[in-house]
């Protein structure tokens, strides 16, 4: 599976089957001013909550590429209030079978309110199950216990975890995180974009080594195997 990296927690995770696309948040986002949403082509939109940092181009993608909106049920209704008609609601606990694989919708501990005010539902995030390989995008959240469950069931083999902390886990967090779901390959999402979540991505990647685990902090536009 090929990863690419558009910027705060925007990612393309492009599968056997499908391109999935996670959170867009392009366009409003100056340190992706290189990248064209026009260029995007993504099967799947999958959105962990409401908040407009991540939720920005999801319309306007999905409208370009007829992808179909997963996420929690608010979310897609709030959606379909706007005349989509590809969407899949899910909520915690929950999984389906898509043509590319497993989505399963995790447990996240944030706010979720979408940009007009509306309620956004619970947040969330999500373990996909494709090509062999399990890979969970945890979207905007603290550490939590439940993240325990993750490491005793399903191990992923890589994680997509949040680290610039304040409005989310930190790189201190974010490494008890990936012992509690037991994954030795983590990408950092969710810093630099603002100066609340600025960080100094050396000393990141150095807290990772220093506990025996990988931090990969990608380029905006950058693509990597996984």
């Amino acid at each position: 599976m090929k990863l690419t990296y558009y910027g705060h927690a925007c990612f393309m995770l492009e599968t056997k089957e499908a391109s999935i696309l996670f959170d867009p948040f392009i366009k409003p986002n100056q340190l992706a001013s290189h990248i064209s949403i026009e260029d995007l082509k993504p099967d799947y939109i999958l959105l962990t909550h409401g908040h407009e940092d991540h939720v920005a181009d999801a319309e306007e993608i999905a409208r370009m590429s007829g992808a179909t909106i997963v996420s929690n049920y608010e979310i897609v209704s709030w959606y379909g209030a706007k005349g989509l008609e590809k969407l899949w609601p899910m909520n915690h606990g929950g999984k389906h079978a898509f043509d590319f694989g497993t989505v399963r919708y995790v447990n996240a501990v944030h706010s979720s309110t979408l940009p007009d005010g509306s309620g956004g539902g619970n947040p969330g995030g999500f373990i996909i199950e494709a090509d062999g390989k399990r890979i969970y995008f945890a979207g905007d959240t603290a550490l939590h216990l439940d993240m325990e469950l993750i490491g005793r069931y399903w191990r992923p083999d890589v994680a997509i975890l949040p680290i610039g902390d304040n409005f989310t886990m930190g790189v201190e967090d974010a490494i008890i995180c990936s012992d509690m779901i037991d994954c030795y390959d983590v990408v950092g999402m969710h810093f630099d974009t603002f100066p609340f979540i600025e960080i100094n991505k050396e000393e990141a990647i150095e807290a990772f080594r220093s506990n025996d685990k990988k931090l990969s902090l990608m380029k905006i536009g950058e693509s990597k195997e996984v």
